[in-house]
């Protein structure tokens, strides 16, 4: 039996190690058809891009071509090569990891990087080269250019750059002035990508550039103005990520019963697919996280148990960035952009190809970085325009935690761990959300009224959403459609001894507290005929609760 890949992004330890592959090789092929030489692909954090430029490196590295039957016999591309295989010199970057702190140790390790790398070039193809110290970063790329077009002659590169954007992902997040001075007209990584440009009227061939998002394309245009971005092109929206049929073959090399994948799968499905990348790629091919699928079964495999946490520690710091992207967002309602991704709304906008670091960030330039940092995901377009919405339980939880630190922050107030636990304690056991609804109450006297200002129903439901999300006994269902209208909020027990929740919100402003008993009435009635649709009938054990708001008053009826 093949060991499972996780953690491994090298293609070579993988085959050597007897790892199962999922093959993708049939995207160098279809990347080799392609008019264009030089490929941008972009795909958010742990979705396999290292490995699949390790696939490439060692499919046209000219110093394996002995190796090849051994690295590719098993796969597509093994059975179907191309003429160009084992035919480049391969110079690869991945710029991952580098020091962020300020701008001065951005370049220095983006120096340090740059040379590193060409000194494994120059060792493994033995090139006579001399890395001199003195020289710039954009100063040893163009001699190195030179010195291999002299010393190997009608031969060409492969340049692969893996996490082109880490760093400035990094300082946009922290330090947007460094950043624009790195990447401006005169900075030293826009001057790289020049020699870079440069090099392909000689012996640059071929580039393959990786990232997460097109943060620095647009500053570099006029000096790297010459890769197709294939992002959202739907040939290559399988090319990484898992499809379903791919997840279910992992799980049957790993010889888990079929009873067990049918229980396995769903989990999966709810927690790490909903992933597409263009608006002409179908629903029912949407793609699953790779690197949360591996740590899923993984964690599965050598337990015997589905894992308790759900999101990799490894990783969920990557996430959990979703605060400073959302923080860039100057004059937008941050508020109403995660209410409707939370709740699972859609959000409709136009996709920004390119990231001009002098424009302010606006809610379309938002809503585009959350999108290509996987925050956000393509379900549809409209009037021209792309729909976006929340991809899975995972990423909806990791944005109800930013509500809840933003509100708490907001009104320096924290809910202590024992309060989270008397609450959940009386739900689950008594079916009483009282002191739910105090804390809520407590958040809503301390806001401001600058909050106060585009409040409404959504606002309430959303923070009993977000609180509700802590609580790993429940699934908590936001717009489930019921006997054709649109349930509020469902807390369903994973453990059927405990009580399962039903709300139904209303809102009032303070002119409109008369209207107290009215919108009482209507919630009720709307309650009563959820409350009637077979799958609320069928919960044996359920409390049904009306939830009236006057600003910062709940009004909470038992039904």
């Amino acid at each position: 039996m093949k060991k499972l890949p996780y953690g491994v992004s090298n293609y070579d330890e993988l085959v050597e190690e007897n790892y199962y592959y999922v093959d993708k090789t049939k995207y160098i092929e279809k990347l080799e058809d392609l008019a264009e030489k030089r490929i941008m692909f972009l795909r958010p954090r742990k979705f396999g891009k290292t490995l699949f430029t390790s696939v490439l490196e060692n499919y046209y590295d000219v110093n394996k071509k002995d190796k090849f039957e051994e690295l590719f016999g098993e796969t597509y591309i093994g059975k179907n090569p191309t003429e160009m295989k084992n035919s480049y010199y391969i110079l690869r970057f991945n710029f991952s990891g580098i020091n962020t702190k300020d701008e001065e140790t951005t370049m220095e390790g983006f120096k340090e990087n740059v040379k590193d790398s060409i000194q494994k070039f120059v060792n493994r193809y033995e090139i006579d080269f001399y890395i001199n110290p003195k020289l710039s970063t954009e100063g040893l790329l163009n001699s190195l250019i030179t010195a291999f077009e002299y010393q190997k002659q009608n031969e060409k590169m492969y340049v692969i750059i893996d996490e082109y954007d880490h760093f400035a992902n990094e300082l946009l997040e922290f330090q947007t002035e460094s950043f624009k001075n790195l990447v401006s007209k005169n900075g030293q990584i826009r001057k790289w990508y020049e020699v870079l440009k440069r090099g392909t009227e000689s012996v640059v061939d071929r580039i393959f550039i990786t990232g997460v998002a097109p943060i620095t394309l647009d500053s570099m245009t006029s000096g790297f103005n010459i890769v197709t971005d294939l992002t959202r092109d739907p040939r290559f929206n399988e090319m990484m990520g898992f499809t379903e049929e791919e997840l279910v073959k992992i799980m049957e090399v790993q010889e888990i019963e079929k009873e067990k994948q049918e229980e396995l799968l769903p989990i999966m499905k709810e927690n790490y697919d909903g992933y597409r990348f263009s608006t002409e790629v179908k629903e029912n091919r949407n793609l699953y996280n790779s690197n949360m699928c591996l740590y899923f079964l993984n964690s599965y495999i050598s337990f015997g148990k589905i894992p308790e946490e759900l999101i990799d520690v490894n990783i969920e710091s990557d996430y959990n960035k979703v605060g400073n992207m959302l923080k860039l967002c100057r004059n937008e309602n941050r508020l109403d952009i995660i209410g409707k991704t939370v709740l699972g709304e859609k959000l409709v906008t136009k996709i920004t190809q390119k990231f001009n670091p002098e424009t302010t960030f606006g809610e379309r330039e938002l809503l585009s970085m959350l999108y290509y940092l996987g925050y956000l995901t393509i379900v549809g377009k409209s009037l021209g325009m792309v729909e976006l919405k929340v991809p899975n339980q995972v990423m909806k939880e990791i944005y109800a935690e930013y509500f809840i630190e933003l509100i708490e922050k907001e009104t320096d107030l924290r809910i202590k761990e024992s309060e989270y636990q008397e609450i959940l304690k009386d739900i689950a056991i008594e079916g009483k959300i009282g002191s739910l609804v105090n804390i809520i109450e407590k958040y809503l006297k301390n806001l401001s009224n600058r909050d106060y200002e585009n409040f409404d129903e959504k606002y309430i439901k959303l923070f009993f959403f977000s609180i509700s999300m802590s609580f790993e006994i429940y699934n908590v269902i936001s717009e489930m459609e019921i006997e054709r209208g649109y349930s509020d909020l469902i807390l369903l027990p994973k453990d059927k001894e405990y009580y399962s929740i039903i709300i139904e919100f209303k809102y009032l402003k303070k002119t409109e507290e008369k209207e107290l008993q009215k919108e009482q009435k209507e919630a009720k009635k709307q309650l009563e005929k959820y409350c009637r649709g077979s799958y609320v009938k069928d919960i044996k054990k359920i409390k049904k609760y009306t939830v009236v708001a006057v600003v910062d008053k709940l009004y909470v009826e038992e039904i």
